[in-house]
């Protein structure tokens, strides 16, 4: 099978089901943007961070492809697809929790960089949190599962703890945010 079909020379492309759509469509807006944000989980998960933490970004890649499948496909579909879970949330929100019991409480909001990992991370973040704006657009169009915006929303807020962490693992300097009045 070749890599390159031909088939959207015209911009358009196929969703899970057939039906072809503008390359800018919001379902392809939201989809690209989770595909965007794997790539950035696979490049922290590049670092040189504990195995609990890779261990869990490899998690959360697979269920990062469980979402674009489920956004790119038609609605209705009759093609079977991996489903998200209530686990999958609770995955998140139990790693968080734990990371939490070892981080300072917050004060105020947080300069992101400190190291490249942790910068990475809040890039991250960020693409996650566009994923989840282009998903909920796409939902006041179209049927989208509530738990693909649940586990964006919770994903965003993972990746922002997983910076404090990675912050305090490798010993670099969590600059707060003063504005100046």
């Amino acid at each position: 099978m070749k890599v390159y079909t031909k088939t959207g020379d015209k911009g358009e492309t196929s969703l899970i089901g057939g039906v072809r759509v503008k390359k800018y469509d919001l379902r392809i807006e939201a989809y690209g943007t989770v595909d965007e944000l794997n790539s950035f989980v696979g490049i922290i998960r590049d670092q040189e961070i504990k195995e609990e933490y890779y261990n869990q970004l490899i998690e959360i890649q697979d269920r990062l492809f469980t979402i674009g499948s489920i956004l790119a496909s038609v609605p209705n579909s009759k093609m079977k697809l991996p489903e998200l879970e209530e686990k999958d949330i609770t995955f998140l929100e139990e790693a968080m929790d734990k990371m939490d019991e070892e981080l300072e409480p917050m004060r105020s909001f947080i300069l992101p960089g400190g190291h490249t990992t942790v910068s990475h991370t809040h890039i991250a973040r960020c693409v996650c949190r566009r994923a989840e704006r282009n998903t909920i657009a796409l939902a006041e169009e179209a049927e989208v599962s509530p738990l693909v915006i649940q586990y964006l929303n919770r994903l965003s807020d993972y990746l922002f703890v997983l910076s404090r962490k990675l912050t305090k693992d490798l010993n670099a300097k969590e600059i707060p945010w003063k504005p100046r009045m």
